[in-house]
């Protein structure tokens, strides 16, 4: 019989348990503050009926959808002239039914439609779930991955917008970013600035190009601009726009100036107003929200407010992002329904608190003390004080076979255990344990009730 090498599916990971203590403490922070603004988890299936998934995300993103094949036979049924054609996308419809997630905002409308009569809107849900996408893995790209989102649908209150901005601060102040920046735009901007061009057709082209402004500069963008139908005469309009400069008041100023014939363009510009009054109502001054013409994001889908952060403590794209949409379960029969939601780039906010070093010490440890076991009338007198300390809601572990001492030591260092209770035949005799600081080296000799308040206390 040979012997299969192991191996991983490419574009996924085994995360070991130091590393799962970390993304833990990623998600439990972001969820902490979720649930403070009201928000309550749900979870969906991994898996999808195929027909929910296809046709959301346009053909390249449908190409990227993880199909799984039908139980049983699954070719048996298929008429031999498709068998023939060798034609894949003809096939799938009779080979599979299902299909892994592609993302949560599709499995999140789908729900809403589901459950339509039992929610009470608005509803406002977050998920913390892994998705899947058959794309090419290259480094921070990944073939699963988690995603970190939270939506309100059923209301129109730019006062979620408000509380988004809020809890993106919150979260990530809470995780030890210092600084990131928060930026936001709005659709009806975008629109209405494509409007006094008279190119309102060319408004996606439009945002493609002045969104790598960052990537490019201004040569750059115009030159693009050109590329996809604009004129000179239409830069140079642009141009005060893209190059906008100043406070997030001055720019509404100039832009109100500029988008003074657009109707669509002063809406959006109120709408900005409207979240910036309600954060500084809610008493919060926040330097790092920044108005930002350039920021696109998902053009087709967003419908209002845009948002994207970015931290400038590490070279890294962004780490979350969002916006307002106005019809997302209209693609299942349910109309007329808006929502605005956020994620967070769970991975790659690992990634810079991994570099910056600001994950807390006191999250990486696991087991807090190891208790000895060097032979069996040890052993026996340990069990009580394990349990008393576990009751306590110590984390501790006796080790499970008598061993040398040096083995024991060995097994609480490389699990960053830093207590170890040491139990002889005197600790037994006497009643005195011997509490070991695995990192000073420092030794005591304590009653059980003494170690269980000290190790409370630490």
């Amino acid at each position: 019989m040979s012997v299969t090498k192991p191996s991983l599916p490419k574009g996924t990971r085994d995360f070991t348990p130091q590393e799962m203590v970390k993304r833990n403490y990623i998600f439990d922070t972001i969820k902490t503050v979720f649930r403070k603004y009201g928000y309550a988890e749900i979870q969906t299936p991994s898996m999808e009926n195929l027909q929910t998934l296809t046709g959301k995300y346009g053909d390249e993103g449908d190409k990227l959808i993880f199909k799984i094949l039908n139980s049983g036979d699954y070719l048996a049924k298929v008429e031999e002239q498709i068998l023939n054609s060798r034609d894949s996308q003809k096939a799938i419809s009779k080979i599979s039914e299902k299909a892994l997630r592609y993302d949560l905002t599709v499995p999140f409308a789908r729900y809403v439609v589901m459950h339509q009569n039992e929610i009470t809107f608005p509803f406002k849900r977050f998920q913390v779930q892994p998705v899947w996408r058959a794309d090419r893995p290259q480094k921070g790209r990944y073939r699963e991955f988690y995603q970190c989102d939270a939506d309100v649908v059923g209301s129109s209150s730019l006062l979620n917008e408000a509380e988004f901005v809020l809890i993106y601060q919150e979260a990530l102040s809470n995780l030890g970013l210092k600084d990131f920046t928060i930026k936001i735009n709005n659709r009806k901007i975008l629109s209405g600035i494509a409007e006094i061009i008279g190119k309102p057709e060319l408004i996606v082209d439009m945002t493609v190009a002045i969104d790598k402004l960052d990537k490019i500069g201004l040569d750059g963008v115009s030159k693009e601009l050109l590329e996809r139908g604009f004129t000179e005469a239409d830069i140079e309009k642009l141009k005060p726009v893209i190059l906008l400069q100043g406070s997030n008041t001055e720019k509404l100023n100039s832009l109100k100036t500029v988008l003074e014939s657009s109707t669509i363009g002063l809406k959006g510009i109120e709408e900005i107003e409207t979240v910036f009054n309600y954060i500084s109502n809610l008493k919060s001054q926040l330097s790092n929200l920044e108005l930002d013409i350039t920021l696109a994001r998902g053009l087709n889908y967003y419908t209002g407010c845009i948002f994207e952060v970015k931290t400038n403590e590490v070279a890294m794209g962004s780490i979350g992002g969002g916006g307002r949409y106005d019809d997302l379960t209209g693609m299942f029969g349910l109309k007329d329904l808006t929502g605005v939601g956020i994620s967070f780039g769970a991975d790659r906010i690992y990634d810079v608190l991994e570099e910056l070093n600001l994950f807390p010490t006191e999250t990486m440890q696991g087991t807090k003390v190891l208790i000895s076991n060097f032979d069996e009338k040890a052993e026996l007198y340990a069990l009580p004080i394990l349990q008393e300390l576990r009751t306590a809601g110590i984390a501790t572990e006796l080790y499970p076979t008598s061993a040398k001492l040096k083995k024991q030591m060995s097994y609480a260092d490389a699990k960053n255990i830093p207590y170890v209770i040491l139990i002889g035949d005197e600790e037994i005799s006497n009643g005195l344990l011997t509490l070991k600081d695995m990192r000073s080296g420092e030794q005591q000799k304590l009653k059980t009730a003494d170690i269980l308040q000290k190790l409370r206390t630490i």
